[in-house]
């Protein structure tokens, strides 16, 4: 049963964390004189237009995925690199902005709420811890600076030069960001299995995805925790 609550709060959490992340594209783009979002029906807060099947299972279970992505196109925009950034950082901005308004939500419930029902006290609990894990989460995935991801975006609108390095990545950065994700779930697969624990920590080494998820991520927490942590 505690399972199945863990599995129903975490779905929750994502379906949030991706809608307000995608909208948020799709409403700076529109701010910024792109009307594509609004005529693509991504310009909404209702999650079934956002969602992409494979990321939102990831994103469940792992903690980090994808969204479809917000269609947009940048010569609509009064000011073509500025649109571009500010597009681009949108969704990671706001997830990093509601998680300072979802931690405080998960201390006060753990404080100050005590539902007799254990399966509702355990859901009101889990929801609000996950949509800040998750929205910090999310936020620090896609920084990363490999196509489909929001930091690719942010690479394209500073860079003005158009290099041999610049297209090795624009050509295979997503080939490359599916290589770093399937390494990182081989460490946690093999890390399962005693047999495998040697081979495990052998591949953590080269796990760059794991480092970045758990490093930043927690770093970025911190801020979050330590200011709150003065309230509470």
């Amino acid at each position: 049963m505690d399972t199945l609550i863990e599995l129903l709060a975490s779905f929750f959490a994502v379906a949030i964390v991706l809608t307000l992340h995608e909208f948020s594209h799709a409403y700076v783009a529109y701010k910024c004189g792109d009307p594509t979002p609004k005529f693509q029906g991504r310009l909404t807060l209702n999650p079934l237009a956002h969602f992409d099947i494979l990321g939102l299972l990831l994103f469940a279970f792992a903690g980090f995925g994808w969204a479809k992505a917000v269609p947009i196109n940048p010569y609509n925009f009064r000011h073509y690199k500025r649109g571009l950034g500010l597009t681009a950082v949108a969704g990671v901005t706001m997830n990093y902005l509601t998680a300072f308004l979802f931690y405080p939500l998960y201390l006060l419930v753990v404080y100050y709420v005590n539902i007799p029902v254990a399966g509702i006290q355990l859901f009101l609990t889990l929801l609000p811890m996950y949509l800040f894990v998750y929205s910090v989460s999310f936020c620090v995935f896609n920084l990363i600076p490999l196509s489909p991801l929001d930091g690719w975006r942010v690479v394209q609108a500073v860079n003005r030069r158009r290099g041999r390095v610049y297209r090795f990545f624009e050509r295979y950065g997503s080939i490359i960001l599916i290589v770093l994700i399937g390494i990182h779930f081989l460490v946690g697969f093999m890390a399962d299995f005693e047999m495998l624990r040697l081979a495990s920590r052998i591949f953590s080494y080269v796990d760059i995805l794991g480092y970045i998820m758990t490093y930043v991520v927690r770093w970025l927490m911190w801020p979050i925790t330590a200011l709150w942590g003065l309230v509470f």
